[in-house]
């Protein structure tokens, strides 16, 4: 690896950071770079997966303040995302390339659709609220919401952490559309557990990949502390961003995945 080569990688390593940090699917934009660079594409996933993680931490301590009353949700959700990641990463390692191919776009897409009825959703589950707070105080219902989470939303956090210990491009996406549905939070809050669950899923894989897979260091080195960087002020960018526009934001990123993956 030259230093043309080295200090692409860095950027792209920022970049990445800052657009997994807003919604999802850095690795877009990294693991295309390592394959135009010649490396094989199971190095260049697992060496991009593992630089990216450094990234997905800072991004989610920049979102600590939306991450305020979520600890017990993420805790419960945290242990499906972990196993789903351990059984993805597992599955790159044994399986034959591209299995997934076909169906990543679909997710991507439908990921997209849940982000785009989110308000509509959002107003069924208000109005729940509401009648659970005449029947049992405002307080108490709040509580009983903030503290649930459905059998269906496991499930697909699971699902979802499937697909990101075996690739993960823009598996935020998936994520988002998921809590977005399921959760009556505002986007920024649901971003914000987006952040620690993916920093969840890609730190697992990257537990795999490290003991069993090779892994390229110094593209690793290289996209980490580019990662971090972006991540940071990615998380900056991203708190700032009315409702309307991270909504529109997510889904032309969620998109513009779908097309790149299938043209890839």
């Amino acid at each position: 690896m030259g230093p043309a080569e080295a200090i692409g990688i860095l950027g792209v390593g920022i970049a990445a950071g800052a657009v997994n940090a807003v919604v999802g699917s850095g690795s877009l934009i990294t693991f295309p770079t390592l394959l135009a660079f010649g490396f094989p594409p199971i190095v260049a996933n697992v060496s991009n997966n593992v630089g990216l993680v450094p990234g997905n931490i800072s991004g989610a301590v920049g979102y600590r303040r939306e991450l305020s009353g979520q600890r017990g949700r993420l805790i419960r959700l945290g242990a499906f995302a972990v196993a789903g990641s351990v059984g993805g990463a597992a599955a790159l390692l044994t399986l034959p390339a591209g299995s997934f191919q076909l169906i990543v776009p679909a997710l991507i897409l439908s990921a997209c659709v849940l982000v785009l009825v989110q308000p509509w959703l959002s107003a069924r589950v208000i109005a729940r609220r509401n009648r659970l707070a005449k029947e049992a105080g405002a307080a108490q219902a709040r509580a009983a919401q903030r503290e649930r989470t459905s059998p269906a939303l496991a499930a697909g956090v699971f699902s979802s952490a499937v697909y990101g210990g075996y690739f993960g491009a823009a598996q935020g996406v998936l994520v988002i559309g998921l809590l977005g549905t399921f959760l009556e939070e505002s986007l920024q809050r649901v971003n914000g557990a987006k952040n620690v669950l993916v920093a969840m899923v890609n730190g697992s894989a990257a537990i795999v990949y490290i003991i069993f897979a090779h892994v390229a260091w110094l593209v690793v080195l290289l996209i980490a502390v580019g990662s971090t960087i972006g991540g940071l002020l990615g998380a900056r960018f991203g708190r700032k961003l009315p409702p309307l526009a991270l909504r529109i934001f997510v889904v032309a990123i969620g998109v513009i995945s779908a097309v790149k993956l299938i043209f890839f």
